[in-house]
């Protein structure tokens, strides 16, 4: 029994769903390259490996990924790379088993949408971009 097809639509949701999966990461990229050194500190204060290289890093998957992902190109490795990171900042940048009181609330509300944004990448990588894109897959 077919309940809802949404077949014909499956192109245009494929490039909202690349849109909105990475506009966090684009706005939060632009804002981690334009406040280099606030980032630098963050990533010590979390006790990231080599501070500087994190956050290099971050800027370049959370800003260039996500705008590559926008596009459309190589976006099957690149959503699998982002769910993979998605989950590592989860872990490094919001450890709530190791907090109390609203800290931890706010910390395990923070895990959890990382985690739930992973689940959103792997879809992306199993189903594609969609014939509006750079992949036109």
């Amino acid at each position: 029994m077919q309940y809802l097809s949404l077949d014909k639509y499956k192109n245009g949701f494929l490039l909202v769903a690349r849109i909105l999966l990475a506009i966090l990461f684009v706005l939060f990229g632009w804002q981690k390259m334009m406040g280099f050194e606030g980032t630098v500190g963050y990533m010590a204060s979390v006790g990231a490996p080599l501070p500087q290289l994190s956050a290099i890093i971050a800027v370049i998957v959370e800003l260039v990924f996500g705008l590559l992902i926008v596009a459309g190109y190589f976006t099957r490795p690149l959503a699998l790379l982002l769910a993979v990171y998605t989950v590592a900042t989860a872990i490094i940048g919001h450890p709530y088993w190791s907090m109390t009181g609203m800290d931890q609330y706010m910390a395990m509300t923070n895990f959890f949408k990382n985690v739930s944004i992973c689940g959103g990448f792997l879809l992306l990588a199993f189903t594609g971009p969609g014939s509006y894109s750079l992949d036109r897959k």
